[in-house]
């Protein structure tokens, strides 16, 4: 019963954001080039239903942010990453590649506040 409340209310969540999607944030193209240059090396594993996902989605979208999407609910090779590398099957998860070291962030709110501290 829980599967399909998570369903139906993920479902919601997703139709919603589509018609309330956030505006970009606007750079000179100079400066968003130098932007998807360092997005580069971030990955978002998310589950496309998840309230917090949404969340995060949204604060990339807001900044304007060109960061590849793991759908680790629906493909289980994205799945298999995050367990290999984030050891754990929680999302959202911001897979971090820095000067070769990699780096896995969990929890919303510290992803969203690492992505405005970076990019805003």
């Amino acid at each position: 019963m829980m599967r399909v409340i998570r369903f139906v209310l993920g479902n919601i969540l997703i139709f919603l954001n589509t018609i309330f999607s956030p505006r970009s944030m606007e750079r000179s193209p100079e400066l968003q080039k130098q932007v998807d240059q360092a997005t580069q090396s971030l990955k978002l594993y998310h589950f496309p239903g998840c309230p917090f996902c949404l969340k995060v989605r949204r604060q990339i979208k807001r900044l304007g942010l060109k960061i590849e999407l793991k759908d680790a609910q629906n493909d289980e090779n994205v799945k298999q990453e995050l367990l290999a590398g984030g050891k754990e099957l929680q999302t959202p998860c911001l897979r971090i590649e820095e000067s070769g070291k990699v780096t896995w962030m969990y929890e919303s709110s510290d992803i969203n506040a690492y992505l405005n501290k970076r990019f805003a």
